[in-house]
């Protein structure tokens, strides 16, 4: 037990400091994950990468049809 230290708060206190901590990590990834998303965002608008996947798509749809018609 001397490797221990004493717990000095009550558990109300206890409570209250980890439903604290947990609001405060919820906001942050939140922000961080809507920071990340504003970049992903900008940097995709400008790579111009919107035509290749509607290619892309257009593809994949020609084929399928093509292949459950038949």
């Amino acid at each position: 037990m001397d490797n221990y230290k004493k717990v000095e708060m009550s558990r109300k206190q206890i409570i209250v400091n980890n439903f604290i901590g947990g609001i405060s990590w919820g906001l942050g990834a939140t922000i961080g994950l809507a920071i990340i998303l504003a970049i992903l965002t900008l940097v995709l608008k400008t790579v111009n990468l919107v035509p290749l996947v509607g290619d892309f798509a257009a593809k994949v749809s020609v084929y399928t049809t093509q292949k459950t018609s038949k």
